[in-house]
């Protein structure tokens, strides 16, 4: 743990002096001083003057600076703590994702761990959740302008010959070891083309990885074709933005979870009916939604999503993604409630970006998804078959309070 006093040694006071002065400015600090914790020290102190604040917290925490300064923040200054809570048992039976598990959810968020804990219960005790992936491919569509509509048209032709994607194909390997490129779908607008390209990413999140996949591949259409790249990214892609390409075509890997609840658990557990809980989720999560013009269809997927992002070191940015949820009840022939939920852009990853963070890397271990899987890009789709499922578990518990009538009792019980 950092320590938090002020006591600096004279060559820290001399760079502390400067940083203030303006001779230094905050970003090199770590180039004056022989370790990172130095830096970070110098920097905090430095905030603290310049704006007129003491930092009481922030220099407390656990975390490896050094890794942390070199791979996953700049200009670092301390920490910020969310408070870490677990619902489970889980039951899942998935294809990667397979008996208990106990979901860590970094939330301030008063009664959401409760509720995914119902939720959780409710499904385990009806056999677990069935989850599925059907589809893995993370995007990125680098946009091209062209002289007119001819040469538009000349270029997404060529684009979509087989022997052109076999040349992409190879063309990425400069790039990565793991990448696969998947697909290419060609968009046009007048005289502006934009190429969404599909990769496999294995257990990384991967956008890193394909956007220097797709930079190598946009030297090669340049190369070849002699194309007008104006921007590696296009927004076709569509990165951390709420959009209806990938709401549709998905973008990540696409989960459905399913669970069927007997009847007789919905009236003990959740305290009223499956008949309820359909109307419910009717008029609320489709129909609202439906006249609200939102493009997901759910009851609070993104708060089960942002919790276990940030426990589990994702990027918390794709929250957006997650949010186009659709979750359906249906009673079935014997009167139990039938209850899907369909999550098409998940982007999850076990390697790369915050997943080496110890804290975060401690909430991986105990899901069972730390590093990369046995065979590459096992680990992350089991990451992902148990988001969808806690997805599952949080629809389950707030509808059935929403039908109960119990959701603003249980805040006010709660405290919250």
């Amino acid at each position: 743990m950092m320590e938090s006093g002020r006591n600096l040694n004279l060559q820290e006071k001399d760079i502390l002096n400067k940083v203030l002065s303006g001779e230094i400015s905050i970003r090199k600090v770590a180039m004056f001083v022989e370790d990172w914790e130095s830096a970070i020290k110098i920097r905090r102190l430095a905030i603290e003057e310049l704006a007129g604040v003491e930092f009481e917290n922030i220099q407390n925490y656990s975390i490896d600076t050094e890794n942390v300064v070199k791979k996953n923040t700049e200009n670092m200054i301390g920490a910020v703590q969310v408070p870490l809570g677990v619902a489970g048992p889980l039951n899942i039976n998935g294809e990667y994702a397979q008996g208990d598990f106990y979901i860590p959810l970094a939330t301030t968020e008063g009664a959401l761990v409760a509720s995914i804990n119902r939720g959780s219960s409710v499904i385990t005790g009806s056999g677990g959740a069935n989850v599925r992936i059907f589809q893995n491919s993370m995007t990125r569509a680098p946009v091209f302008k062209f002289e007119n509509l001819e040469r538009t048209k000349k270029f997404v032709d060529w684009v979509k010959k087989k022997s052109t994607l076999e040349k992409m194909k190879e063309k990425i390997k400069e790039s990565t070891r793991y990448g696969e490129l998947l697909n290419v779908e060609s968009f046009v607008l007048g005289n502006t083309a934009y190429l969404r390209f599909g990769f496999d990413t294995k257990d990384a999140m991967g956008m890193n990885m394909v956007t220097l996949a797709t930079d190598v591949i946009v030297d090669l259409i340049v190369d070849e074709f002699g194309a007008d790249p104006i921007s590696l990214s296009g927004n076709m892609c569509s990165d951390k933005k709420p959009a209806a390409v990938s709401s549709i075509n998905g973008r990540g890997k696409t989960v459905v979870a399913e669970v069927t609840i007997p009847r007789d658990t919905v009236e003990s557990k959740l305290k009223c009916t499956p008949d309820e809980m359909v109307e419910v989720n009717y008029r609320k999560n489709l129909l609202g939604s439906a006249r609200a013009g939102s493009l997901g269809f759910n009851a609070h997927a993104a708060n089960v999503i942002a919790a276990m992002y940030i426990a589990c070191g994702q990027d918390p940015a794709h929250v957006v993604e997650g949010s186009y949820t659709i979750t359906t009840m249906d009673i079935d022939k014997y009167g139990n409630l039938y209850c899907t939920v369909t999550l098409p852009a998940v982007a999850v990853g076990t390697v790369g970006g915050g997943t080496g963070i110890g804290t975060q890397r401690d909430c991986l271990n105990l899901l069972g998804v730390s590093g990369s899987g046995e065979k590459p890009g096992e680990n992350s789709k089991k990451l992902a078959e148990i988001v969808a499922a806690s997805v599952l578990a949080g629809e389950l518990s707030l509808i059935g309070a929403q039908a109960a009538g119990h959701l603003a009792r249980a805040h006010a019980k709660l405290g919250r």
